[in-house]
């Protein structure tokens, strides 16, 4: 097939330029993506194809979202309009925790991958270090958190299954060239030291929760010395749990005095300021919106660096606040508690 001539812009090619390579592979990864998560159906697949439009070219997506056909439809459509080529973007997706016994991991990426209709992900990461009975696509897809919906007491059912069986089967993903590296989401420090000892390929990224609020400098100090990367998830704190009851109005950093301060101080936003001090600490971020005005503003903080006292004010705001801990919301939510988070 003839390559479609792709369209480019000085500004487009800057912003795409950002990346961090991938220990093991070198793969370049950009550091700000696009997250999808409670990016609604009808609206997704033209924020992908808009933000492809503006320089992004690192899409964060997972079966659970329930979207990827959605995203994977704007990205076509990006590039038929030449906006880019599949080898320009990176795009990561998960494993569902439904689907970590071996036998499971292979179809569930090859799902995924229909989904999104690609060949391969550039990055397939284990959602969550949790293992849950498995729910056939036929039944349910995505199967989400509890077992058996029309049971007389719905809720999510544990399965028996080590993150060492599961780890092994994403291995074998790499081998068939359906995933070019593999990581993990979610994992704390002593469940990543866990699965150093004994991959055979290292866990590329670990995705975690991370934001001014919440800073875990010892879990980013310890994938740094191990060469995994880290990417933050929710990197602007709250906004995203507001509309689910998961944090109040009162939480979200953006409205902070301090941080609309240092924000005047740039000419910028509260936002960008957030991300930035992210890309300051060094690892790639993937914040999420639907909104072409809120998409340029997020990947718009490569023109300005906060001074050592600023990054230290941002640091000074950790209160150790997480918003996603299955600790707090499965049992109340789905009928099972269980913790990740010691």
């Amino acid at each position: 097939a003839k390559k479609k001539k792709v369209k480019s812009g000085v500004v487009m090619a800057k912003r795409a330029l950002h990346a961090v390579a991938l220990a093991g592979t070198g793969h370049k990864m950009p550091l700000i993506g696009l997250g999808t998560w409670k990016a609604e159906k009808g609206v997704v697949a033209k924020a992908v194809e808009e933000a492809l439009k503006l320089g992004y070219r690192h899409l964060d997506c997972a079966a659970d979202y329930g979207n990827e056909t959605e995203v994977g439809a704007g990205i076509k459509a990006a590039i038929d309009a030449g906006v880019c080529t599949r080898e320009d973007i990176f795009v990561t997706s998960k494993l569902w925790n439904t689907f970590h016994a071996k036998e499971h991991v292979l179809p569930a990426c090859k799902k995924t991958l229909t989904d999104l209709g690609l060949d391969y992900v550039d990055l397939y990461l284990i959602h969550f270090p949790i293992s849950l009975k498995f729910v056939p696509f036929e039944t349910r897809y995505p199967p989400e958190w509890i077992h058996d919906s029309s049971a007389a007491q719905p809720k999510m059912e544990l399965a028996a299954v080590s993150i060492q069986e599961t780890w092994e089967a994403m291995e074998a993903l790499v081998q068939q060239g359906l995933a070019k590296n593999i990581g993990v989401s979610n994992f704390s420090t002593s469940l990543l030291a866990d699965v150093l000892k004994y991959a055979k390929i290292k866990p590329a990224v670990n995705q975690v929760e991370l934001h001014p609020y919440l800073t875990q400098p010892n879990l980013v100090r310890f994938c740094e010395m191990n060469n995994v990367v880290v990417t933050a998830y929710s990197p602007l704190g709250s906004s995203s749990y507001e509309s689910i009851g998961g944090a109040t109005k009162e939480e979200n950093v953006l409205n902070n005095a301090k941080i609309a301060a240092i924000a005047k101080a740039h000419n910028k936003t509260p936002a960008q300021v957030v991300l930035r001090w992210a890309v300051q600490r060094g690892y790639t971020l993937v914040p999420k919106s639907s909104n072409p005005a809120r998409l340029l503003e997020n990947i718009s903080v490569f023109d300005f660096e906060l001074t050592p006292d600023e990054m230290q004010t941002i640091f000074g705001l950790n209160i150790n606040r997480r918003f996603n801990d299955p600790a707090v919301y499965c049992e109340k939510a789905f009928g099972q508690w269980w913790s990740i988070f010691d």
